[in-house]
């Protein structure tokens, strides 16, 4: 139990703009672009282009960065597996906002249609 709260701690202390860069150059790698990323932060978020620009270079926390979120309605909908962990069944809820970020960006990088990253509401996730 003291690991697993631990690992929220340094969850919640991580800065969003030490990660930012890699979802960049792994989404790069693979093809996809900045603005699809964007695409992506903002459904989870609802943060647009100049507010992810404002947090990045305010240096924020994810602890920080998700309460300013509002996160998407669907989110819930994000599951699966990401590193080693079923985001559906994670306790902790900053931890499980900063793995729905992982999984989507995991996603994005392995080729997922837009669409089905995006979870919509019309049934097509």
């Amino acid at each position: 139990m003291k690991d697993l709260n631990a690992h929220n701690e340094r969850m919640a202390k991580m800065t969003f703009s030490a990660v930012y860069p890699l979802y960049l150059t792994k989404v790069e790698k693979k093809g996809r672009t900045k603005e699809e990323l964007h695409q992506v932060i903002e459904w989870l978020t609802g943060f647009n282009n100049m507010k992810l620009q404002e947090l990045i270079k305010e240096n924020v926390s994810f602890e920080t960065f998700f309460q300013q979120a509002s996160l998407n309605p669907n989110a819930y909908l994000i599951t699966g597996v990401i590193c080693g962990y079923r985001v559906e069944e994670i306790g902790n809820p900053l931890t499980q906002q900063v793995r729905y970020l992982d999984k989507l960006v995991d996603e994005l990088a392995k080729g997922r249609k837009m669409e089905k990253i995006l979870r919509d509401s019309s049934g097509s996730a």
